[in-house]
């Protein structure tokens, strides 16, 4: 049998008709193609606010019935015409229950859900057209279970193998993300971008050869574009530096996509849909024997919060407490440095209220200091350390290490301009590369 390819698929590509033909030339090969669809572009924003406004609602099901048929022509009439109705049926059925009762979660949930139905039944009839053997599959359907009740974190791995039945998934199957069954058998869906994840759990049940993100992005670049860096995609990244990069500032993966890949060693790719042709995607797989420094992630405006105590056990003990509750609470600590009494954690602007409250809760007086920003220097090495301190003892900036781990370096820093700082070690890092490559 030949290797198995999973191929995801969101929004970005599904904007207009033609992207769909891209779809079938991008797919084809000697490979299985098992697609993974997120909703087409919008939608699944029309279907909140229909879930919020009545008025908006009574003509959604015009609309949307609408938008299909122009990326599908003919799907009303085709072989899967009746899969096409009743969706229809049962998005407005969502809404009328929704409209008694707006906080009923199942309505809710089925709403969401008719948006990867809809986008699964297009993107298949489409398909055909272009001569693969393709037909949509709901995600519940194949036995993809959630492990939560209406609102999930990750596809249930364990009892999703125990009900899918791999040898159904034959021709070209068209399978909808982001939501499944949860555990009360109800649909469940997942966080938003949960559709990536889908794709890398169904590859790790099916034992895929790989799975590539089809995205409007080239792959990952070494600083996100949003601070004004023109920076290239990295080539390579470990599963950890992955997930590093993509709990600090990386918008194009979330840690969950990276989990399910990482004990099959299954490779993940992303690529650019209109690229597909053009050597330049960013490959996750597993370590390397070379460590390089390749990327920074910014988390903006963290804050620390410095406690001691003069017994030092008594110090130890109120950490494991205070670690404790903010774990029981949701609370994310970035960093954490301590000392013989003495101890800093570093949290987000976002999460400041609640970590204050809990030490409050313990009567803990904590010393507050604004950062800047927390650096995540993704392969960092001890020499690059030293380099970039040294870098920096010229400058405005002051820098305090945080810890350091096989897949990358935080480090809160100080100063005025974050974008300025960024800037130079986007410089240092490219000249890291090019003193690599000469080497070689």
């Amino acid at each position: 049998m030949n290797a198995r390819i999973v191929h995801k698929f969101g929004g970005s590509c599904l904007r207009e008709p033609d992207d769909i033909e891209k779809i079938a030339e991008v797919i084809r090969g000697d490979n299985q193609a098992i697609l993974v669809v997120s909703a087409l572009w919008g939608t699944t924003d029309r279907l909140y606010r229909a879930a919020r406004d009545p008025g908006y609602a009574s003509r959604l099901v015009q609309d949307l019935s609408k938008q299909h048929l122009r990326f599908a022509p003919g799907l009303d009439s085709s072989k899967n015409a009746h899969l096409f109705s009743m969706v229809l049926h049962n998005l407005k059925e969502a809404l009328s229950m929704l409209a008694q009762d707006p906080q009923d979660r199942s309505a809710l949930n089925n709403l969401l859900a008719s948006g990867e139905r809809l986008s699964a039944l297009v993107v298949a009839h489409r398909l055909q057209e272009y001569g693969y053997d393709a037909y949509p599959l709901g995600a519940e359907d194949i036995g993809i279970t959630l492990d939560g009740n209406y609102q999930a974190n990750h596809v249930d791995l364990q009892a999703s193998s125990t009900k899918l039945n791999r040898d159904t998934l034959h021709g070209t199957p068209v399978i909808t993300g982001w939501f499944g069954e949860g555990q009360n058998k109800d649909i469940a869906i997942l966080s938003r971008g949960g559709s990536d994840h889908s794709a890398t759990a169904i590859a790790h049940l099916i034992e895929a050869e790989r799975v590539i993100l089809w995205k409007d992005v080239p792959g990952i670049f070494r600083i996100n574009p949003r601070w004004g860096i023109r920076s290239n995609t990295m080539p390579y990244l470990t599963y950890q530096e992955a997930i590093e990069l993509s709990l600090m500032d990386t918008p194009v993966l979330h840690p969950s996509t990276i989990e399910p890949l990482i004990e099959p060693e299954i490779q993940l790719e992303v690529r650019h849909l209109y690229h597909a042709n053009v050597d330049q995607k960013t490959v996750i797989g597993p370590a390397t024997l070379q460590k390089q420094l390749k990327a920074v992630g910014c988390l903006p405006n963290v804050i620390s919060l410095g406690f001691s105590h003069h017994h030092v056990d008594s110090h130890q003990r109120q950490l494991v407490k205070i670690l404790g509750e903010l774990a029981q609470n949701e609370v994310h600590w970035w960093g954490l440095e301590s000392r013989l009494g003495d101890s800093r954690l570093i949290v987000s602007q976002h999460d400041i209220h609640r970590a204050a409250s809990i030490f409050d809760r313990f009567d803990i007086k904590a010393n507050h200091h604004h950062h800047l920003g927390l650096l995540s220097l993704i392969g960092c090495k001890e020499s690059d350390m030293s380099a970039i301190d040294a870098l920096f003892k010229s400058t405005e900036y002051e820098l305090t290490w945080l810890n350091n781990t096989n897949s990358a370096a935080r480090v809160a820093i100080d100063g005025e301009d974050l974008s300025q700082a960024l800037h130079i070690l986007h410089e240092f890092i490219l000249e890291r590369s090019r003193s690599i490559v000469q080497k070689n």
